[in-house]
Order: C-alpha cells, then sequence, then structure tokens
C-alpha cells in the first residue's frame, strides 16, 4: 500500500498531539501543600486578594487588578481563544504592589471563548 504525502504528515501530528500529557484546565482542582489555585476574575476575590476585572472586544482581552491590601500579590491574565487552531494564551505574572493596579493585555486571531486571571500571594 502506497502512503500518500499529504497523509503521512497527518498522521505524525496525530501521533504527536495524542503523546502530550494532558492539561489541567481553570477549573480542575489541584491538590497538595504547594498547590496554586486559579482563581476566576469575575468582580472581587474576596477579602484577601486583589480585585480584578476583565474586558473582551472582539480578539482583545484586557484585565485591570486592583490591590487594595498590604501584601505583595502576582497576577497572571489567561486566554481560551474560540478556534482549534488559534494559540490559547497564558500570559506571564505580573507583580502587584500594595495600592497598586497593573493592566494585562493578551489576544487572539479571531475571537475568545473565556478569559480568567490567577492570583499568587507572595
Amino acid at each position: 500500500m502506497r502512503w500518500s504525502h499529504g497523509f503521512v504528515p497527518l498522521l505524525a501530528l496525530l501521533v504527536f498531539l495524542t503523546s502530550l500529557p494532558a492539561v489541567a484546565g481553570p477549573e480542575d482542582a489541584r491538590s497538595g501543600p504547594d498547590a496554586e489555585r486559579p482563581v476566576r476574575a469575575e468582580g472581587d476575590f474576596g477579602r484577601d486578594g486583589p480585585e480584578c476585572r476583565t474586558a473582551v472586544d472582539g480578539p482583545q482581552a484586557v484585565a485591570h487588578c486592583h490591590n487594595p491590601y498590604p501584601a505583595l500579590y502576582w497576577v497572571a491574565l489567561h486566554v481560551e481563544c474560540a478556534h482549534w487552531w488559534d494559540l490559547d494564551v497564558d500570559g506571564a505574572a505580573v507583580e502587584v504592589r500594595p495600592a497598586g493596579t497593573v493592566r494585562l493585555a493578551a489576544r487572539c486571531w479571531s475571537g475568545i471563548d473565556a478569559v480568567w486571571v490567577t492570583q499568587h500571594r507572595v
């Protein structure tokens, strides 16, 4: 049997994708003493953490995080793109000093399905 030239790269991609480890999503619970638990930014984080507000305008996502507490925090923006071929974005963590505000931004090529912010107290 002769393999077509278009089928071999597709088969190689399929083998590669099935060999990747499973990646936990933002809703998955993690356990252990050193586990960071991501929190969805839907307004207020409660009593101990920065308040982050997110906005989506087409392919652009923006988050503004304000830390009213005396502790230092790290926040990171995460974006899940709408199309399977578009790469999701996990932004670098940014320091939010006490009484400070930071702006986080990311984009997809076409559309956005979900946006959330994770936080970590230093």
